[in-house]
């Protein structure tokens, strides 16, 4: 990768969260030496009802104009503000069927998405989600609502469980020249170690917090790492082997996701 950018797609519903998710995107891009292209799909079934042919295509030709302009109003002043450019793709149909031939044919590095705290991961629905999970075996970015990514600006970076494990990425040198010292560990062990998990030495560019597993873990984590001003936490989800207990499971991965206002970088599923 060292004469090629990293393929960033940004997979958008063009909600008012999209201008977040974009500078977060061209944070993380001009940190790790990255192209952008944002994608949306719009189905036809929502601009067209009972209309006769002839009607049914003028609709959907004015529609392509307003989605076209839609979409250049979000990208353009953060393209200019922040000189980077940002391509763009939209398409009409099936949603999964239209993003899963993108994602075939673009061939991304990293998929970023959005989520809200009312509605976590709500991106053209929570299925659609857990499509992308399942399909994209790469690094996927999921941008919160709050404390988000500044371009230009160092990144607050956590890890879940384990550092090493969690920040198994090819761009890990690049993102921790502009990552805020020292780095925040955040462990969730069962009770029956907790103790002994506590006291394994750390090194002095990391601190480390430890949690029992309980029913409050996820929301006392989530109140530490507010506390903390983290704004991306790494979280490993390569699947779990005999070598490395750390992985988190997919019901795992869904609770953090669901109930941590953070963004998370979820790091790819290593075969």
């Amino acid at each position: 990768m060292e004469n090629n950018k990293y393929k960033i797609l940004v997979l958008s519903d063009l909600k008012k969260s999209t201008s977040m998710v974009l500078k977060s995107t061209v944070s993380l891009a001009k940190m790790i030496n990255g192209e952008i292209e944002f994608f949306h799909v719009k189905k036809p079934t929502e601009i067209v009802e009972r209309e006769s042919q002839l009607s049914a295509f003028r609709t959907i030709n004015g529609e392509h104009y307003n989605i076209d302009k839609k979409i250049q109003n979000l990208i353009n002043p953060i393209s200019k503000d922040y000189g980077i450019n940002i391509k763009y793709k939209f398409a009409f149909g099936h949603i999964k069927n239209e993003i899963n031939n993108h994602l075939d044919t673009y061939k991304p590095d990293i998929i970023v998405l959005g989520k809200r705290k009312s509605k976590p991961l709500n991106f053209i629905g929570d299925n659609m989600a857990s499509f992308v999970l399942k399909k994209h075996e790469g690094v996927i970015m999921i941008v919160a609502d709050e404390n988000a990514l500044e371009p230009n600006e160092e990144i607050s970076l956590g890890f879940l469980n384990n550092k090493e494990d969690a920040f198994n990425v090819q761009f890990s040198d690049a993102l921790m020249l502009h990552t805020q010292k020292p780095l925040k560990l955040f462990k969730i062990v069962n009770k029956s170690n907790t103790l002994k998990e506590a006291q394994t030495p750390v090194d002095k560019k990391t601190v480390e917090y430890v949690f029992e597993q309980g029913d409050n873990t996820i929301a006392t984590l989530s109140k530490y790492l507010s506390k903390n001003n983290i704004n991306l936490l790494c979280v490993n989800r390569a699947k779990e082997n005999a070598e490395n207990k750390n992985n988190l499971v997919k019901s795992d991965i869904k609770e953090v996701i669901s109930k941590l206002n953070v963004s998370l970088l979820l790091t790819g599923v290593h075969k």
